[in-house]
């Protein structure tokens, strides 16, 4: 558990880093699956730039997800819940963006979740043109790294409502693609990146900065020039890719 404290730690570092403009003070959090029932997720208040093993905490991935089935649940009721989630009440509250982490671990397929708010992204997302950009790709890395298409969820209020959402988005995604996303997009807000491992959820969090900035700059200089998208599609298919890939993961 050590081990995994640490990861997390390295990756919540790496994210924070200033030059990188991918999260500053508070903003974004971070998580990791423990064991078969529980999860390691950041601390409420705590800052990825200078977290500590002491910054995160321990909670019960089936209790959170029970909650999740709830139609509504008032800000008040949250915030009475918390002990009752955590495996050791004395830690220090967990990120209210715990359900969304929960449900990315459990029905998203991944093992490492990376939430951050990137000024490139978020000028995106916040614009008019608000997740559409990234419907379509502009070179290969970003097909390996990301995936063939991002997820996206519209602007829902964080903590239990934005849960929701994503749950509702996790599973129209899988239905229409047979697999679960790499990158979720949220409008007006951030983004996520749900990895296998650590060195995943890094990667494509720092992949979706640079397609962002290359998005921003095509459109500063005409517009930008799609791949066709037979050909984004053979890029997710080719084995030397798929290969790749893993390489770049760890796997």
């Amino acid at each position: 558990m050590h081990e995994l404290l640490q990861s997390l730690v390295t990756l919540s570092s790496e994210l924070g880093r200033e030059d990188r403009q991918l999260a500053i003070l508070g903003e974004g959090n971070t998580s990791a699956r423990g064991d078969d029932d529980t999860f390691w997720v950041k601390a409420s208040g705590s800052q990825l730039a200078t977290i500590t093993a002491d910054g995160f905490t321990q909670v019960k991935l089936s209790a959170i997800l029970a909650l999740v089935e709830r139609q509504h649940m008032t800000q008040e009721e949250v915030q009475a819940i918390w002990p009752e989630v955590m495996v050791d009440p004395r830690q220090k509250r967990p990120s209210v963006e715990t359900f969304m982490h929960a449900l990315c671990l459990a029905e998203g397929g991944a093992n490492w979740v990376a939430h951050t708010h990137p000024i490139a992204c978020n000028a995106i997302l916040c614009s008019k043109l608000g997740a559409e950009p990234f419907m379509r790709h502009l070179f290969p890395d970003g097909i390996v790294v990301c995936g063939r298409f991002p997820a996206v969820v519209p602007y829902v209020d964080p903590g239990f409502d934005l849960a929701k959402a994503v749950r509702t988005e996790l599973r129209r995604y899988q239905d229409a693609h047979g697999v679960s996303p790499k990158l979720l997009l949220m409008v007006n807000h951030g983004i996520t990146a749900l990895g296998k491992t650590m060195q995943e959820a890094l990667n494509i969090t720092r992949m979706a900065d640079k397609w962002a900035r290359t998005i921003i700059g095509a459109y500063t200089l005409g517009g930008p020039n799609f791949m066709p998208d037979h050909e984004a599609a053979r890029i997710d298919s080719r084995l030397d890719e798929h290969y790749r890939r893993n390489q770049l993961t760890g796997r």
